[in-house]
């Protein structure tokens, strides 16, 4: 894909401004947090180091980030901050045996209070992304922040809003829009060469274990500062075998598979599509089939996002009861990645490559990345945001907050139709969506791997959430669901940890209604 010149940069940034209802800015005359030169190291501080031993987990995102900010030069990591000591000193023992001095700590509070830092890099579970990066943005900090941007949509409204307001260089952490074997594949689909692009999917088939039941609320760790950790959730103890990573599962601090993994792939296809704003309107079908266990999210979900001309189909299965390969099923040969449907064929692949194919499945090309491997994609994600933090050019940014915001809002969206939705036997699902028929084949390809995997969806009904609107310049959910939807997607908030209202426009109506109701508790 082409990289959007500076100039359009501005134009959509003026854009965004007026329809957050905040005064434009110019990106560039941003001043670089003091100490950190255009020719110096950046000084980092890591928040959220991750548990590398929990179960099902990928190995502690924050210590990921700290491993392959070591293939990127200009930066120094002076700084980490996790609510789990035993994870500070696993990370703090081996950067000060390399000579390095770094400060631990663990209120992230008291690290912004850092004048020595010049970004922080946000590896928190959820529901702390959106205001750690709006506290870091007030304490003058630029912010890589891991996906998902927000923990609903509205946080992610007020994280924009503070990164335009204090002019700070916000990069989410969707990493494969450093890739440049996407920006190939895209810049091949808009020549016309396969015609108009007709679809987009998102495919995440990845195996999950049940988490089992807990009698009850179980100990939290000693080295655990557990209301530090709740932060802007309840302090309520958890109803789980594991604290750590096992929250992605649960409705208070996560937003399951498809805020988990599933967001790479809707950004990816957002991109694929040149959409510049969350869906109009999203719906969703699917269920925790095959758990018996705490778990809350779903682990199988079919979510049609109604973006026009070209609709975008997610597509999350993560039940897998037979060890054989391929026991959850392939679309076009993989598992995982994006499938960009056009007239005269299509782009199946990822962040590291894919292939080009014509309408009858004959291989057109191959278009393989042009960096190392292993230097991709969290390596060149951060390279670009160290760039930005020097130069002060926040359109060279390749995942910014806005982005952040416009392909979160497609998740929640996703999750607030299945939240709202209701179990249904399978013929009256396929009467309901048999008008999009991409949707209709990809729940009844969904029928059939679950059948694969012991669920009859005729004995084990599916959910079948409402149509959910929502007007992505206006911030508001619209459409008869709208107060639903509103009060789902607003969390009250315990004082410190209160996400504020940034953006001028204020809240929308049903918003107001949903706070009222939660502060007199109906």
């Amino acid at each position: 894909m082409k990289r959007a010149t500076r100039r359009d940069f501005l134009k959509r940034g003026a854009a965004a401004a007026a329809a957050f209802g905040l005064p434009n800015f110019m990106p560039g005359g941003a001043r670089l947090a003091k100490g950190a030169e255009a020719n110096s190291a950046v000084r980092l501080g890591v928040v959220g180091l991750g548990d590398i031993n929990a179960v099902g987990g990928v190995g502690g995102r924050g210590h990921q980030l700290i491993r392959a900010l070591e293939k990127v030069p200009g930066h120094r990591i002076v700084a980490l901050c996790d609510v789990d000591s035993a994870f500070l000193d696993r990370e703090a023992k081996p950067l000060r045996d390399k000579g390095g001095e770094v400060a631990t700590y663990s209120d992230l509070r008291k690290l912004l209070d850092e004048p020595g830092i010049d970004a922080v890099v946000v590896a928190t579970p959820n529901h702390w992304h959106a205001l750690a990066t709006i506290w870091a943005c007030e304490a003058g900090k630029d912010v890589y922040v891991e996906k998902p941007f927000s923990y609903n949509i509205w946080e992610g409204r007020q994280a924009v809003a503070s990164a335009r307001k204090h002019k700070r260089m916000v990069q989410v952490g969707m990493q494969s829009r450093s890739s440049p074997a996407l920006r190939e594949a895209f810049e091949y689909l808009r020549s016309g060469q396969l015609g108009a692009i007709r679809l987009a999917r998102a495919i995440v088939y990845r195996p999950r274990q049940s988490l089992g039941k807990a009698p009850g609320p179980v100990p939290v760790p000693a080295t655990v500062d557990f209301d530090l950790w709740c932060g802007p959730a309840p302090n309520t103890r958890p109803v789980r075998k594991q604290l750590h990573y096992d929250w992605h599962w649960f409705w208070e601090t996560g937003n399951g598979e498809v805020g988990n993994n599933g967001i790479h792939s809707i950004d990816v296809c957002r991109w694929a599509l040149g959409q510049n704003q969350p869906a109009p309107r999203a719906i969703s079908v699917g269920g925790r089939f095959g758990f018996d266990d705490d778990g809350q999210t779903p682990n199988t979900v079919v979510t049609f996002l109604d973006y026009r001309p070209a609709p975008l189909v997610l597509e999350v299965r993560n039940l897998r009861v037979s060890k054989e390969p391929n026991s959850m099923g392939l679309f076009r040969g993989g598992d995982s990645g994006v499938v960009i449907d056009c007239e005269g064929g299509y782009f199946a692949g990822d962040s590291s490559g894919g292939t080009v194919f014509d309408a009858k499945g004959k291989k057109i090309k191959s278009i393989p990345p042009e960096v190392p491997l292993e230097k991709y994609p969290d390596a060149a994600h951060l390279s670009n945001f160290l760039a930005v933090v020097r130069s002060r050019r926040s359109g060279d940014l390749a995942a910014e907050a806005l982005d952040g915001y416009r392909s979160v809002a497609c998740c929640h969206m996703a999750n607030l139709s299945y939240r709202l939705g209701k179990c249904c036997e399978p013929g009256a699902i396929l009467d309901t969506i048999r008008g999009e028929a991409d949707l209709a084949d990809a729940f009844q390809r969904c029928r059939e791997y679950l059948q694969a995997n012991n669920v009859d969806l005729a004995v084990t009904q599916a959910t079948l959430g409402p149509w959910v609107s929502y007007d992505g310049q206006c911030g508001c959910f619209t459409g008869p669901l709208a107060e639903e939807a509103t009060r789902l997607d607003y969390r009250g908030y315990r004082p410190p940890f209160v996400v504020s209202e940034i953006s001028a426009a204020g809240p929308c109506p049903c918003r107001r209604r949903a706070v009222r109701r939660f502060h007199h508790g109906r």
